[in-house]
């Protein structure tokens, strides 16, 4: 069975208008279009075109809460993952997301807290872990993610402390500071959370940093843009210590739970295990939970998270990440599919015709449509370019 759905972009703040819809050639919100969500995740539900498809359900969340079974498979109760069409035309905050465990615990912990669900406050919003990739769209797709070295970071600011000297200059006593952090070959989570923790002081530190900064040509550019969006925020540091990564279009990065990362700038289309659970670290005026980010990050120092798809044919090529819970594949021509359970299709490019086991649909750009298990076997008709999340 193919159910036709959609959903309105929601309008985080970092969110540039009309990307979203000028990609999938739809009508402009007129409000900030940061992601389009496609899936049953209950804080956003995509809606279903048709009702009458679905026993009168109008979202999808709520038709597979009927019958799970049966639109998804024996042994599925939810559907395990979200896809998104994502816009940052500003860096969202620095977050990290748990491991399975983490999630559970954490769920629970604050359900018997009685901490509401809508709380600022709130930093499990439901059972579940939350990796994630990201594929670009746009030509290039700027982000953060995980640890560099602590040699590439104490190069970095040894750098600035060059730049200081020569401006004869008092400087705070937070840098020196930070320099013997650096100096002292300090282990990343010791430097992390002397940074996050400092308080008052670090808006004078990033203050000077900033200043140090619009001296340095490109080298530090990443810095000058961070602070002038978030003056004083101890994620504009925390960026010197992350890995700075300019995907091109079709790249992915794949994020496993505890990476430190921010998406800064570019169009792209990410798939994750359905949840929304978010620790944030930094760049944002949110809530920061320092001791539960801690306990969640991953400090480890790791090269840029590439994740190389895996070619299928002249008009098709699939991401798997290294969990069960979603793959996605890229069609841009004729191709037959194998599914192992439900997927979603979204059309950015030209038309497609579906044929599954049971019944055939078409999508033109900018439509989605959900995929029951029954269909199992699809041949995908068309030019263009079809994005299909299914889980592995």
């Amino acid at each position: 069975m193919f159910v036709g759905i959609t959903n309105t972009p929601r309008d985080y703040a970092w969110g540039p208008a009309g990307e979203i819809s000028a990609l999938l050639g739809t009508e402009p919100t007129g409000k900030p279009e940061a992601e389009l969500w496609l899936g049953a995740h209950p804080g956003s539900p995509s809606v279903i075109v048709d009702p009458t498809q679905t026993d009168g359900a109008t979202d999808l969340n709520e038709w597979i809460q009927q019958d799970a079974a049966r639109i998804l498979g024996d042994g599925h109760s939810r559907l395990p993952f979200l896809l998104k069409v994502l816009a940052a035309g500003a860096p969202l905050s620095l977050q990290a997301h748990p491991n399975p465990e983490q999630a559970v615990e954490g769920f629970a912990r604050e359900n018997a807290e009685g901490i509401p669900l809508t709380a600022g406050q709130r930093n499990y919003k439901d059972a579940s872990a939350k990796p994630e990739l990201i594929v670009a769209v746009s030509d290039t797709f700027e982000a953060l993610c995980g640890f560099r070295s602590m040699a590439d970071t104490r190069a970095s600011i040894e750098r600035l402390a060059e730049l200081d000297a020569a401006t004869a200059k008092p400087r705070p006593a937070l840098f020196d500071e930070w320099l013997a952090f650096a100096r002292d070959d300090t282990d990343m989570r010791a430097m992390f959370e002397w940074l996050i923790s400092a308080g008052d002081p670090v808006p004078e530190l990033v203050q000077l940093v900033s200043a140090l900064a619009d001296d340095a040509g490109e080298e530090f550019a990443l810095v000058r843009t961070l602070a002038g969006l978030y003056p004083g925020d101890a994620g504009v540091l925390i960026a010197l210590m992350l890995n700075h990564v300019t995907l091109g279009k079709g790249e992915a990065l794949f994020l496993a739970a505890g990476n430190i990362h921010a998406y800064l700038r570019g169009l792209g289309i990410e798939l994750m295990a359905s949840s929304d659970n978010v620790l944030r670290g930094g760049l944002t005026p949110k809530h920061v939970d320092v001791p539960e980010l801690l306990s969640v990050l991953d400090f480890s120092a790791s090269p840029v998270p590439y994740l190389p798809a895996r070619v299928l044919g002249p008009t098709a090529q699939v991401f798997q990440p290294p969990v069960r819970d979603f793959q996605l594949l890229v069609l841009t021509g004729d191709q037959t599919v194998d599914l192992i359970g439900a997927a979603i299709a979204v059309c950015v490019d030209g038309d497609f015709t579906l044929d599954g086991e049971e019944n055939a649909t078409v999508l033109k750009r900018g439509e989605a449509t959900f995929i029951t298990e029954h269909e199992r076997r699809v041949r995908f008709r068309g030019e263009g370019t079809l994005y299909v999340a299914t889980i592995q």
